[in-house]
């Protein structure tokens, strides 16, 4: 049972009623995030996105923290390329306090400069983590390189440079600009009313922010990079990649599946051959990406620097394979049973849902149906997974970006 409402100021609501869980899970979708940034602010929208747990008028932060988790909930958030998603989880009795304590945050945050100038610091703390972390690292300096000073290519953080500049009027600003009822969707999934959400959604969030439309332009991605970046890491990390679909291509889940194929898990091609045949790295992996107007797909692999060749010339024979080769029937079938499976089990959580919920209103300003999934994934067959990788895997075009030890 799945209904949308949008209210008179423009806020749009969707829900899917689950009668048969205890829980609810509510996200507040805001279309902003990296892409709506320029150089000197990168990183706002993550930066925001900390802020608002700070404190209101009426909570404070551990109030915020502890509002949820003194019911046996979860309140967190997450900002991504194209959004920022704050979202709480808790028994089907509380989805009153879910809404009033999102709310609040989103509407009614004070934004101290005591505070701003703390979280400056926890934010840089972050930055450093990522650094230090090469299998994360790396996809920010893959992203930067794949699209080239383009906003897309900038890492969600930010800078330690660009953070230390954030100040109360340029985060009123951009809050400003972006918190606005149009460019909000509230999902929620679980056992609850479609009315009873809207009277709460009514009473509770009050935006006065009138925001701005912002079109960005679809990026410009860069072709046959290879970088050798040295560092103080014990292995090579590797990351290779390309532009790939959006959202909103035709083809979206033929790619989904000769991902499954190639990466895709313990299972898949890369799995077997680099790590399980010949030894090469402890993690292999692929995964595609999606965005409104473009996408990509990437490989990622671990290796001792000395078999870095050895892992791309066995990686780019299995890409050029799917370029010269239907993949068997068989195997193909097991792909769909695999993703028929994946979708299944999604929709036991009421999170994956209620993500769903919103993702298909930003995206395609429509729901797609368990049916509709069922029968694009059934409409996979060796000849489309051929010809997408024909499409995709123009194999002079591939990024490479290597992380290496400096010794």
């Amino acid at each position: 049972d799945i209904r949308k409402t949008v209210l008179d100021n423009g806020l749009t609501i969707v829900s899917e009623a689950i009668p048969s869980v205890r829980s609810v899970s509510v996200g507040v979708f805001i279309k902003t995030g990296t892409r709506y940034e320029n150089k000197e602010n990168n990183g706002i929208a993550h930066f925001l996105e900390h802020m608002v747990f700070k404190g209101t008028k009426k909570r404070s932060a551990f109030k915020i923290a502890q509002s949820l988790e003194e019911v046996g909930g979860s309140l967190n958030a997450y900002t991504s390329k194209e959004l920022t998603v704050y979202y709480a989880h808790a028994l089907d009795s509380q989805l009153s306090i879910c809404m009033n304590v999102l709310s609040d945050m989103l509407c009614n945050s004070l934004f101290r400069d005591s505070d701003i100038e703390k979280e400056k610091l926890v934010v840089m703390e972050e930055i450093s983590a990522v650094r230090d972390t090469p299998d994360e690292y790396i996809f920010d300096l893959f992203q930067e390189q794949l699209f080239p000073n383009q906003p897309i290519g900038y890492p969600i953080l930010g800078t330690s440079e660009t953070v230390k500049q954030f100040n109360r009027g340029t985060l009123l600003e951009f809050w400003g600009q972006h918190y606005c009822p149009n460019n909000i969707i509230i999902s929620a999934a679980g056992n609850l009313q479609h009315d009873k959400l809207i009277k709460l959604a009514q009473k509770n969030f009050h935006f006065n922010n009138i925001g701005t439309s912002v079109c960005f332009q679809r990026p410009e991605s860069a072709k046959k990079i290879d970088l050798e970046i040295n560092e103080s890491v014990s292995q090579s990390h590797i990351c290779a990649g390309l532009e790939a679909l959006s959202y909103l291509a035709e083809e979206r889940y033929n790619l989904i599946a000769v991902n499954a194929y190639l990466g895709g898990g313990m299972s898949s091609k890369l799995f077997q051959v680099i790590r399980e045949k010949h030894g090469l790295a402890y993690s292999v992996y692929s995964f595609v990406d999606f965005y409104s107007d473009t996408g990509m797909l990437s490989v990622y692999l671990g290796t001792d620097k000395k078999n870095q060749n050895k892992a791309l010339k066995i990686l780019f024979r299995e890409l050029e394979k799917l370029t010269k080769k239907e993949i068997s029937p068989p195997k193909v079938n097991k792909i769909k049973a695999h993703l028929k499976g994946n979708l299944l089990l999604g929709l036991e959580s009421s999170n994956r849902r209620m993500t769903r919920l919103a993702k298909n209103e930003i995206y395609y300003g429509r729901q797609i149906g368990l049916k509709e999934l069922v029968s694009k994934i059934d409409s996979i067959s060796p000849s489309t997974l051929f010809e997408i990788s024909r499409k995709i895997f123009a194999l002079d075009d591939f990024n490479i970006i290597k992380l290496s030890p400096s010794n």
